[in-house]
């Protein structure tokens, strides 16, 4: 790891923070454009590369030297069933995997590309009526899923992409139990 870790530490001297001024939901960033166009040709000077192959619900983001072999690899898992406004779900996969592979690739190689505002945000105060609305949709959305099954393999496959709070509902595990009983 020696080779891996002096042209990384190399690379992280000689790299500038990224920050072009991107808008989106109230902050600015550095889109994954901005950052490539700065950070391809520091990599290469540094023998360094980078993949980020999509694993499951998972992007695996790995550091690589390219003439040790040596790498190192992070994993960040992008959460599922999330819904936005006027997006429909591959638009909001599509959003979620930009998203982490931005943030994922600017975590591993150590790079600023936004405006540090840790302290800057106010926490939101949700009622009681709010959380329990979210939470039955959570359930809703549950129960659909599973609902939407047409054989074994597929309730297996929905139940794993339930949230622990979904799979924990007393109704959702009694709904799991009947359509397995019916789909063996």
């Amino acid at each position: 790891m020696k080779n891996l870790f002096k042209a990384l530490a190399d690379f992280q001297q000689e790299v500038p923070a990224i920050h072009q001024g991107t808008k989106g939901y109230g902050y600015t960033y550095s889109d994954l454009k901005t950052i490539f166009k700065v950070i391809n040709p520091i990599l290469k000077k540094h023998k360094l590369g980078f993949m980020q192959p999509i694993e499951g619900t998972n992007i695996k983001t790995i550091i690589f030297h390219t003439e040790s072999g040596e790498s190192i690899e992070s994993i960040t898992e992008i959460p599922q069933n999330i819904t936005l406004k006027g997006m429909n779900t591959f638009q909001v996969n599509g959003s979620g995997i930009t998203y982490y592979r931005r943030y994922s690739l600017s975590s591993a190689l150590g790079l600023v590309t936004d405006i540090d505002s840790d302290a800057d945000g106010t926490e939101v105060k949700r009622t009681d009526s709010e959380i329990a609305q979210e939470y039955n949709e959570l359930i809703k959305t549950a129960k659909s899923s599973l609902k939407s099954c047409k054989d074994i393999d597929s309730l297996v496959v929905a139940w794993k992409s339930l949230k622990p709070n979904q799979q924990s509902n007393k109704e959702v595990m009694t709904l799991k139990d009947s359509l397995k009983a019916k789909l063996s």
